[in-house]
């Protein structure tokens, strides 16, 4: 399984190193740049100042012209960076080594629970060749959250499925250090826990479901004491992201048009066409999860993409789908019932997966 993970850790290197050479930023340059450059993009470099320079600092904070909107980070991967950067003196070299190591404990997991999902995958390397292959993979390899969200994520799935309910809302806690995602896991798994007492009638770890919520009221406690804001942090994504609150049909006009009425440059319509493109997959996988009676991963799924659906415009929803774990295992059953399939999904996934990568390596938005 490894062995797949590492392969195409290369082959995002080759990507990167590409990148830096064949499109560099003006078009009459001698020097490709550092090495590392390519990965320093976007949300990276939000972690890096908040790891570098903490969330307030010199008394600057969102009362000010020019705020960069940090406080609509979760602090777990900024933590986490500060501590690794200790040993590592590059910031950039230390986020990739957290999403490096992350990435594993995730691809590894993820296998695991496939057998129980998908039996015929009985070692789970077709779940993960289609995860490590998907669109936006390259998130999964920088200094993004993704990758450390699912090595506290899928682990805590495996622990609640096997209905160890301390363990899974421990490692859930620590996922909602990362990204508000923890919540909308805390839920399935509560969901889960629900369902697991009705065949049971077992209520041992009920308490435990409570736990994944501290974590987030303790950050917006710490961003209270600061700005005033007990929802800091979501006035924070509203000001720099448009997360304000809008219907989901609101949201999906104001997304289409932007990516098809001609008011955007080619590069964020593209972007805006994927997010539509995502949030049809998720409604699919949404209706597909409840036609099986999986409620607990249909809950999981659907509060994402009613958190990410109900903004101004859609953002970041195909970034999302890295999170959506049932997806990879649901496309990994359809290819071992129908061979062709896994051709069709790797003839198609391989060419959006390395132009996702280019467009994020050379500093182009790309979800």
């Amino acid at each position: 399984m490894l062995w797949i993970y590492l392969l195409t850790r290369i082959s995002l290197w080759i990507t990167a190193h590409g990148a830096r050479w064949l499109f560099p930023r003006g078009s009459d340059v001698r020097d490709a740049g550092p090495v590392l450059a390519p990965f320093q993009q976007w949300d990276a470099n939000h972690y890096l100042h908040i790891a570098r320079d903490g969330y307030f600092p010199a008394d600057a904070g969102p009362w000010m012209d020019g705020w960069d909107n940090r406080e609509a980070f979760f602090p777990g991967f900024p933590l986490l960076l500060r501590a690794v950067h200790v040993i590592v003196p590059s910031w950039t070299a230390a986020g990739l080594l957290i999403s490096f190591v992350a990435g594993a404990v995730a691809v590894l997991t993820l296998s695991r629970i496939a057998r129980a999902y998908v039996p015929e995958d009985t070692d789970g390397r077709r779940t993960a060749l289609f995860f490590l292959l998907s669109p936006c993979a390259v998130f999964l390899a920088v200094g993004y959250t993704e990758a450390l969200f699912l090595a506290f994520a899928l682990p805590a799935w495996l622990a609640a499925q096997r209905h160890r309910w301390a363990l899974a809302c421990t490692l859930t806690a620590l996922a909602t250090t990362v990204r508000v995602s923890g919540l909308f896991l805390a839920a399935a798994i509560a969901v889960l826990f629900v369902l697991s007492v009705r065949a049971r009638r077992d209520w041992r770890g009920v308490a435990w479901l409570t736990l994944p919520a501290l974590p987030p009221l303790a950050y917006s406690w710490y961003l209270h004491a600061h700005t005033g804001d007990w929802m800091a942090w979501k006035h924070a994504q509203e000001r720099g992201w448009y997360r304000d609150f809008h219907t989901p049909w609101e949201a999906w006009t104001n997304t289409w048009n932007a990516a098809f009425d001609g008011v955007h440059t080619t590069g964020y319509a593209a972007m805006f066409q994927a997010e539509l493109a995502a949030m049809v997959v998720g409604l699919a996988l949404v209706a597909l999860l409840a036609r099986h009676r999986r409620w607990p991963e249909a809950v999981y799924v659907a509060l994402s993409l009613w958190a990410l659906g109900t903004s101004y415009w859609y953002v970041s929803i195909p970034r999302a789908t890295l999170l959506w774990w049932p997806l990879w295992m649901g496309l990994a059953a359809v290819s071992l019932r129908r061979p062709w399939f896994r051709t069709v999904y790797l003839c198609v996934a391989a060419p959006v997966s390395a132009l996702v990568a280019l467009a994020f390596l050379t500093g182009r938005w790309a979800g």
